[in-house]
Order: structure tokens, then sequence, then C-alpha cells
């Protein structure tokens, strides 16, 4: 299958980063991908105001994300925000179009790095897949990805990929971290792992103050053995690769990690 992940920096304006995502979702279209993968809060950046931006996942806004999706005829991932109680919000991964139709909410919230994350952010409990022409995807989120049990337990419940849509907080050794622990998770769970990663608001022009995570870049699409198959670099972009699943099965009779778990 041939996936797109569009690593776009998010502005603080729901509207403006709706033509951000119509437009990388077009090119990814273009260049024949099933699924076009966009990165944790495409919907607005950390540090805005989220509550007062956020919507019902059958909103306007997931509205007309839904529109692109059928529009283009393609599968749209991206990361938005919903109310929740007590003025907080959910963070939520939107998977609309071609077939799918799931919301994901973030299960660990970022408490770390002088972040609170959990401060505005209701955390979920629930894994999610969605299913597009026989390949099964998990979905995972950001700070997910220091947790390999939600890995593998994604991949105990069938998953060939897990689509990992990030905001990865910037500072000394953390692109190093970025793509250590997404190798690792591709290991762990012997599945291919989609990682979308919010651009570098730097190589745009924007200085970023405060903890909140903006994003490195860097996203990458990582083979069940842990191998790079391709990787962006800081800046926006978009990157087009196809999966095999079958390299999948592959590499759990090589590496039957799942199969031989005693834990």
């Amino acid at each position: 299958m041939r996936i797109a992940l569009c690593q776009l920096a998010a502005t603080a304006d729901p509207a403006t980063n709706l033509e951000l995502i119509r437009d990388a979702a077009k090119q990814a279209a273009d260049a024949g991908a099933r699924i076009a993968v966009f990165p944790e809060a495409a919907m607005a950046h950390f540090g805005t105001d989220l509550a007062a931006v956020a919507e019902p996942d059958d909103g306007p806004w997931a509205s007309a994300v839904r529109a692109i999706a059928d529009d283009l005829a393609i599968t749209v991932i991206a990361g938005m925000f919903t109310p929740a109680d007590q003025g907080r919000v959910r963070n939520v991964l939107l998977a609309t179009g071609g077939g799918a139709a799931a919301t994901y909410q973030k299960i660990h919230v970022y408490d770390a790095f002088g972040h609170r994350e959990s401060d505005t952010v209701d955390p979920g409990e629930t894994l999610v897949h969605i299913e597009l022409d026989g390949i099964r995807f998990g979905l995972a989120t950001c700070y997910d990805v220091r947790f390999p049990e939600l890995f593998r337990a994604l991949a105990r419940d069938g998953a060939d990929a897990v689509i990992l849509c990030a905001a990865w907080g910037a500072g000394p050794g953390k692109l190093a971290q970025w793509e250590l622990l997404t190798r690792a998770r591709a290991l762990d769970s012997t599945s291919w792992i989609l990682a979308c990663d919010q651009a570098d608001p730097a190589t745009i022009g924007v200085d970023v103050d405060g903890p909140a995570p903006r994003g490195i870049g860097h996203s990458a699409v990582i083979a069940p053995d842990g191998t790079v198959a391709d990787s962006l670099e800081a800046a926006p972009g978009v990157l087009i690769a196809d999966i095999d699943p079958g390299r999948v099965e592959t590499v759990r009779r090589s590496i039957p990690v799942l199969a031989n778990a005693r834990l």
C-alpha cells in the first residue's frame, strides 16, 4: 500500500491548517497514496488555547477534513482536539475517508520535560485500529511511543502497522530519542511504524517560546525489523512510501517476539 506522511507546521488557526491539510492531501492523492497521515495537533499547535478551538468530532472542522478525504478519495488521519469535562480537551486522531471512520483519544498524556498536558487534556483508555485493503493499522499519538506495551498490544490485536502522529518536543537529545524510540517500537511489535511529526517551526521562520511541544520534523517510515525505509528532514514536506504487509509476516517468522513473550 502507498502511504503519505504529511509533515506540516500547524498554525494557531484551524482554518489555515485546513488549507495546509487540503494541499498536502492533494499531493498525496496525486502520488497515488491510499492514506495521508498528518501530525498530532494538526488542528492547532500546542501553546494555543485548546479549549477555545476544540470542536466535537462531528463539528465543522472535522466535517471539513472528511470532505477533503471524500473529495480526494483518500483516507486522512489528522490530530484534533474535542471538548472534555471541566474545561479540558481530548487529544484525538481523526481517521476518515476511504472506508475509515474512527477516532483515537491519546492514552498517554505528555507530563514530561516541563510540560503538563494532563492539566488541559483528558487521557483516553481504548486501543483503536482501522482496516484498509486488508491491512490493519493501529493508532498512537506522540508520548505513546515511550510505552512499548501499547505497540505490542496493537500488534497482538492484529496490527500490521502503527500510525504514530506527533508534535515532538524540541531539546537536547530529543531527535536521537525520537529516532531510537520509533525504531524500537517497530522491533518490539514487529510492525511497520508510520511516524508523522510536526515540522520544526524554525524552518519556516517561527520562533517558539515555552515548553509546549511544537515538532522537530524527521517523520519516518520504519520497517518491522527496525530499518528506516525513508524519512524527512526538519522542514515541511510530504513523504510518499510503499509498505508491504508481507514483510510483517516474514519478520514475525524470523523474530517471533510476540509469540515467544511470556509476560
